[in-house]
């Protein structure tokens, strides 16, 4: 998918949206332009003609004349080698929508553990925390975790716990992700 860019695109119906970094639900017009700043983890970061930068889900692509995004990298199995690996890449597709680093790379997971699960499932916890405490992005970015990962095949439950002990900081980052973002 897109990484990184500036694309100018008029909205082509009415669109749900979530404000960044507020986390505050909005709605984007059609016929209004918007700035395509980039599209990653299946969702598309827009800055507004009123300098409002907002997340559009990847399921309302076509307001943005784009196709959904599609998760590759997945392998087949329902058993708990082949369900903690598509775990990982599932979160590995979801990204911070200021920063394009995904949430693994960035150091935002902390831990993932499967357990049977019935009936014939595992039940997946996640604990993951944010970069800052405040983050109004936060509970956008656990749904999207969560839902991400309760679409697998062979996982029966999900939970998500964001915590903040210990806190976030650079030194959790991937050398991936301080290489994208200049850092090294």
């Amino acid at each position: 998918m897109y990484g990184y860019g500036r694309e100018s695109i008029v909205l082509q119906r009415d669109v749900a949206a979530v404000q960044v970094p507020e986390g505050t639900p909005v709605t984007l017009y059609q016929g209004h332009v918007v700035t395509l700043m980039q599209a990653l983890g299946g969702h598309f970061t827009v800055t507004t003609e009123y300098g409002v930068m907002a997340r559009i889900s990847g399921n309302d692509a076509d307001a943005l004349g784009k196709e959904p995004p599609l998760i590759n990298n997945l392998v087949a199995g329902t058993d708990a080698e082949a369900v903690e690996q598509n775990v990982w890449a599932v979160l590995r597709t979801i990204y911070d929508p200021e920063i394009p680093v995904n949430i693994v790379d960035l150091g935002l997971v902390y831990h993932c553990r499967l357990r049977p699960g019935q009936p014939d499932g595992h039940d997946v916890e996640v604990i993951m925390t944010l970069t800052a405490p405040g983050c109004g992005m936060g509970p956008v970015l656990q749904y999207d975790a969560e839902a991400a990962i309760k679409n697998l095949p062979g996982v029966n439950r999900v939970t998500i716990e964001v915590v903040f002990d210990p806190p976030w900081s650079r030194d959790h980052m991937s050398e991936v992700a301080r290489l994208q973002l200049g850092m090294v």
